[in-house]
C-alpha cells in the first residue's frame, strides 16, 4: 500500500461556518462541494478535510446523526507563538491557551463554530536540567 494523501471527514450541523472558519483562519480552499458536503485542502502536508452535514443520506444510517464530538484535529507547525498570536488578532476563540508540557510539546487550541476541536502543536526539546 502506499498511501497518497489523508482526509478527514467531519460530520456537523452547519457545513458552510466550519467552512469559513477552515477558509478564513487555517488556510484552507474549497475543492469541490455540493449540497451537504464540502472538500477543503491546502498546498502543504495538511490533512484535507470533508465536512459532512448531519443526516446526510450518503452516510450509513447508523452514521447520519454523529458528530464530530471528542475528535481532536492536531497540526504540528513551527512558529507556535505568532500563529496563536495572529489567530488571537483575527478574533478566534482560544479554548486551550499556549502551554508546554514536560515531553517537549507546545500546544494550544481552538474550537470551530461546530464544536470542531483545532489543536496546534510545537515539539521542542525538553529541559531535564
Amino acid at each position: 500500500m502506499r498511501i497518497t494523501a489523508s482526509t478527514v471527514s467531519l460530520t456537523v450541523e452547519d457545513i458552510a461556518a466550519s467552512r469559513d472558519f477552515f477558509t478564513e483562519h487555517l488556510g484552507y480552499r474549497e475543492q469541490a462541494a455540493a449540497e451537504g458536503f464540502v472538500s477543503l485542502t491546502r498546498d502543504d502536508a495538511a490533512v484535507d478535510i470533508v465536512l459532512l452535514r448531519r443526516g446526510i443520506d450518503v452516510l450509513p444510517p447508523d452514521q447520519r446523526d454523529r458528530h464530530a464530538g471528542g475528535l481532536i484535529l492536531a497540526f504540528t507547525l513551527t512558529g507556535l507563538d505568532a500563529e496563536e498570536k495572529r489567530l488571537r488578532s483575527e478574533g478566534v476563540d482560544i479554548t486551550m491557551p499556549l502551554r508546554e508540557e514536560p515531553w517537549g510539546e507546545r500546544l494550544f487550541q481552538v474550537t470551530d463554530p461546530n464544536g470542531v476541536v483545532v489543536q496546534f502543536v510545537e515539539w521542542i526539546t525538553p529541559d531535564h536540567s
